[in-house]
């Protein structure tokens, strides 16, 4: 028997209101007990729509051969929620 699944990291919204110069909300990877990473597996129809997360950068440099973009959930420590991703993102995001 096939079951279509899909592995998800949650992540908490951070502030009550989107970033005031980029107009989009900030997000950090969701904790559990133990400090350990809020993931879980859900069915695909229980799937609204992807989100673009992108990093938020530090006065720090970083070096870009060390970073592999499956590195991204361990380098960062938040992320925007991209709303301008598309038109459709655009409109349901928070």
């Amino acid at each position: 028997m096939l079951f279509p699944c899909a592995v998800v990291h949650w992540f908490d919204r951070i502030g009550d209101g989107p970033d005031t110069a980029t107009g989009m909300w900030i997000v950090r990877p969701s904790r559990r007990t133990h400090n350990l990473r809020n993931i879980a597996i859900i069915h695909i129809d229980t799937i609204y729509r992807a989100a673009h997360l992108i990093p938020v950068y530090s006065s720090h440099n970083i070096d870009p051969r060390g970073i592999k973009p499956h590195h991204s959930y361990d380098t960062f420590h938040s992320f925007y929620v991209n709303k301008y991703a598309d038109h459709h993102t655009f409109e349901i995001t928070f």
